[in-house]
């Protein structure tokens, strides 16, 4: 028979195996991504194949556009196709979505690019109400359907000046139009208050202020990076936006077994 002292060591030697294997064995978060207005999930194209290529499970979320309840809703069918645990990702308007989705209990970490981060009960188009007008919203028109969309000059000078021509075509092309009334609608809760949060500030963004952004980034405690881009960094700077949301799935891996 074992000895008491024994006893307990084999038992503290079996239970730190159990543990590390444990951490071996369980798989990183997949990241599913939000895309906002005047977009679709195309939008990602360049961060995804960097995502993949370090073994990352990645799902990009086609929004409706038509609501926030909407696209919350095709969010959270994303998020129920998740077999582990999850680093959600939203750009621009996506970061209003994933404020209300992120509350999923796989989320695990929220990453904002660009993005707005309303607090509970609080409207899009309220946010930024103590800022100066960005310019690149003068190109916001309205289609026959009463849906918003960016017009190609807007896309071009507004929303993606550090693309190409060819590129921000496409851009026009691929857009999704959100209905306006999606700006007004108010979330019920903000995930960022429970979640572990990143931001990524485009400091060269002509439809969010960037000011704007470092003050929501503080406000919700954020890990903050700064990238010298306008208002599409996934798309000029992919590379940048991929590290942040690596690092958000690291960290969020390694703290479930702190």
């Amino acid at each position: 028979m074992f000895k008491p002292k024994t006893l307990a060591l084999a038992l503290a030697i079996t239970a730190s195996l159990f543990a590390v294997g444990s951490y071996a064995s369980t798989p990183k978060p997949s990241v599913v991504i939000v895309h906002g207005a005047f977009a679709d999930g195309s939008d990602w194209a360049k961060v995804v194949p960097l995502l993949q290529a370090e073994g990352i499970k990645v799902t990009v979320v086609q929004n409706p556009l038509t609501s926030l309840a909407d696209d919350v809703a095709a969010t959270q069918r994303a998020l129920n196709n998740q077999e582990n645990d999850v680093v959600l990702v939203g750009h621009s308007w996506g970061g209003t979505v994933i404020s209300q989705a992120g509350t999923d209990k796989k989320v695990r970490g929220l990453v904002y690019v660009a993005a707005f981060a309303p607090d509970a009960g609080q409207a899009s188009k309220e946010i930024g109400k103590d800022y100066p007008a960005p310019s690149g919203v003068s190109e916001i028109a309205t289609d026959k359907n009463g849906y918003l969309y960016m017009t190609p000059k807007g896309m071009a000078n507004g929303f993606a000046q550090d693309l190409s021509p060819e590129q921000t075509a496409v851009m026009v092309a691929t857009q999704g139009p959100i209905r306006a009334s999606a700006f007004d609608d108010r979330t019920t809760a903000a995930a960022w208050k429970n979640k572990q949060s990143w931001f990524v500030v485009a400091s060269e963004d002509r439809m969010i202020q960037p000011d704007l952004q470092r003050e929501l980034a503080k406000k919700i405690g954020a890990q903050v990076t700064e990238v010298n881009a306008s208002h599409v960094p996934q798309q000029s700077r992919p590379g940048d936006v991929a590290k942040v949301i690596i690092q958000a799935v690291q960290e969020t891996h390694s703290s479930d077994h702190n």
